[in-house]
This record gives structure tokens, C-alpha cells and sequence, in this order.
């Protein structure tokens, strides 16, 4: 395989590879542009722009989706459904996730024996690099989705999963991922499925003032998720507060608080029906689609 630093590719003029520069940073041999090595993590982004709540979640809930600190396989059960790989087939190949937070999904690649590359708007990316200390095989950045710092046709598989649903533009963001891709690699993707918005009503006019409100007031605000979870669930009065007042459903009690936050504090929230992501792939020019048991997750395949 190529080294690692090699895949590394300009975001401003896609110039692939980068040169060393000083302090462990990188540097564009065409228009100059420096990335730092920052607290472990090289940097293509200054700011986290819309993704700032992302950045303050996943450094408060760290590792509470992290199966090796919570001794669960829920994150890696999660993977595999919503990807439909099997994980034997991710050793030895070279996988991205692209907006992978504090890691949870990448620790699963890890494991599976992947040389996994992890990136993130937001500043996630802190607690990732902590969580995946252990894996010599995992790296991690700060970069835009939409200017991805990686050489084209660079890994045998891609997946984001509840990312790009929280991107300015769901398509657009998927489409810059799949060039990425090598010829026979594979993608998968999970994003909101549009029934929600008919399911939980609610949570449609909460998220017109839930974005803006500070974020440590809105996380204070998301521990009503914890005892909800009772009133949710008493027959007849739950079908109700659940509709006007939605709030994760998760049996563990921090779960359900971080799950909360993440569906009320996003600036941008998108929910899609399997039609519009299946044409999104086709628009790619993917082959070999498939369906998984979430609504809505997609895989295909890029043509060798």
C-alpha cells in the first residue's frame, strides 16, 4: 500500500501528494497551503463551521457509544447492518469513515484488521484520536466532506453513516466521497429516513429554536430524554407526548440523552426517502446496489 501521508491530497487545488513541513504538519507543493499537526490530528480545516455541535457532543459523550469502553458490540452490530459488510472482509484493505466523530465506527475497523482513515468537520476528531490510540493502524483528520484531503481512487471502502444527512447539501456530500473510491471499491451510507418527519411530528417546530439555543443549555435540557423514556412508554398517554415532545427511546439512560442531543442540536437535519439515495447512487454511476435493514442505508459498488 501507499504510505499513509502519501494519500493525503490538497483541498484547495487537489494536489496529491503533500510535502513534509515543519513540526510534523504537511504543505501544497502548488499553492502553498500549510495543514498543522495539531494536538495529533492534521488539520485541512481552520474552523467547524456548521458542525460545532458535533464537536461539543462528542467530546462530552466520548466514549459512551465506544464498545471497548462500555464491553458492548452495539456500535459494531450497528456497522454491520447499516453497511451490510461482513467485517473479515475489511482486513488488510484501506477504509475511510468519512465524518467518524469520536470513533466508534473506525475502533470496529480497527479491529477487523482495516487500515482505517477517519475525518471530521467538526472538532470530534480530539476524542477520536484518544479512543483510537491503541490501533497503530488508524488515522484520523479535520477536514471539509465537501473538500476531502484524500487522493482520488485511494480506498476499497467508504462509508458514512448518519453524517451527511447533516451537511448543507445530502447529495453533494455523497457525491464527493465516491471518487475517492478505487475502481471495485465499495460505499455505504445511512442517512434519516423521510417517514420520520411524519412519525414524530413534534420534533419538526422543537428544531425550529433547538439549533440556536446555547449549546451546554440545550444538553441541560436533553436530560428530560432520561425520565421521558417512562412517560413515553405508558399506553395511550406515551403514543401522545411521544408524537408532541420526541425523545430518544434508548434503554440506557445516557444514550438516550446523547441520542437527543444529536437530533435536536444539528444546524442542518435532512431526512430522505430509499428512492432519492438509490438515484443518488445511480447518478454516481454505482453498481451492485443494496439495501439494508435501516431506513434509509445504501451500498453499491464502483466499476473496476
Amino acid at each position: 500500500m501507499v504510505a499513509s501521508d502519501q494519500l493525503y491530497a490538497c483541498p484547495k487545488c487537489r494536489q496529491a501528494p503533500l510535502r513534509q513541513a515543519e513540526h510534523d504538519g504537511l504543505a501544497c507543493p502548488t499553492c502553498g497551503t500549510s495543514f498543522p499537526m495539531v494536538r495529533g490530528v492534521r488539520r485541512f480545516v481552520e474552523t467547524e463551521h456548521y458542525a460545532g455541535s458535533f464537536g461539543y457532543q462528542w467530546n462530552r459523550f466520548a466514549q459512551t457509544q465506544l464498545d471497548s469502553a462500555q464491553g458492548t458490540t452495539r456500535s459494531r452490530d450497528a456497522f454491520v447492518q447499516k453497511t451490510g459488510w461482513n467485517l473479515d472482509d475489511l482486513r488488510g484493505t484501506r477504509v475511510l469513515d468519512a465524518g467518524c466523530g469520536m470513533g466508534r465506527y473506525a475502533e470496529v475497523c480497527a479491529q477487523a484488521g482495516a487500515e482505517i482513515h477517519g475525518f471530521d468537520l467538526s472538532n470530534s476528531v480530539d476524542a477520536a484520536v484518544v479512543n483510537l490510540a491503541p490501533h497503530p493502524n488508524a488515522r484520523i483528520c479535520q477536514g471539509d466532506i465537501f473538500a476531502p484531503p484524500f487522493a482520488p481512487g485511494s480506498f476499497d471502502y467508504i462509508y458514512s453513516l448518519g453524517v451527511l444527512d447533516h451537511t448543507p447539501d445530502t447529495r453533494r456530500a455523497f457525491l464527493s466521497l465516491v471518487p475517492l473510491l478505487k475502481p471495485g471499491g465499495r460505499i455505504a451510507i445511512w442517512v434519516y429516513w423521510a417517514e420520520l418527519a411524519k412519525m414524530f411530528p413534534g420534533s419538526k417546530w422543537l428544531r425550529k429554536v433547538t439549533p440556536r439555543l446555547p449549546k451546554p443549555l440545550l444538553m441541560q435540557l436533553c436530560r428530560l430524554a432520561v425520565p421521558l423514556y417512562y412517560v413515553h412508554r405508558v399506553p395511550y398517554v406515551g403514543t401522545i407526548t411521544s408524537k408532541v415532545l420526541p425523545t430518544s427511546m434508548d434503554v440506557n439512560p445516557e444514550w438516550r440523552m446523547l441520542d437527543t442531543f444529536d437530533w435536536y442540536s444539528p444546524r442542518f437535519h435532512s431526512m430522505h426517502t430509499p428512492e432519492e439515495v438509490h438515484g443518488w447512487f445511480t447518478e454516481a454511476g454505482l453498481t451492485d446496489l443494496a439495501a439494508g435493514p435501516f431506513q434509509v442505508s445504501v451500498s453499491g459498488r464502483r466499476p473496476a
